[in-house]
């Protein structure tokens, strides 16, 4: 069984004049990791940001606007996006996600670890080897 699943997308990014800018952005989901989402941010040449998000706060934000603090996630006017928000102390930043290649990579995130199964793809003793010993 794969325990990864990624994707790359095409979002963009919106200025605050509301003009957008185009950006790709790479997803990758691992079952050791059953809650998480990584997603990093590709911007020129720079290293990638990356962010990380809990997986059932994309898939809630889908439907409704769910998220306090640093992300926020909801429905886009048009049906067919998902607008990101994201806060930190360097700034905040708003995306625009095509909603039908973000629903068919959290689909097959489902597929690998479904939903209410997280806690069986944990290793709870390396889990608790991290917290007891720092490195």
């Amino acid at each position: 069984m794969n325990t990864t699943v990624s994707a790359q997308l095409g979002l963009r990014l919106v200025v605050p004049d509301r003009t957008t800018v185009p950006l790709l952005a790479g997803l990758e989901y691992a079952a050791d990791d059953p809650y998480a989402i990584r997603m990093a941010f590709y911007v020129g040449d720079d290293e990638p940001v990356e962010w990380i998000f809990a997986r059932e706060l994309l898939t809630v934000g889908i439907v409704r606007k769910v998220g306090d603090g640093d992300v926020e996630v909801w429905p886009g006017s048009d049906d067919g996006t998902l607008n990101i928000a994201l806060s930190s102390p360097f700034g905040d930043a708003l995306f625009e996600v095509p909603l039908s290649p973000l629903a068919d990579f959290l689909h097959r995130t489902y597929q690998t670890v479904p939903a209410g199964e997280e806690t069986e793809f944990i290793d709870i003793d390396a889990e608790l080897e991290n917290l007891l010993w720092p490195s």
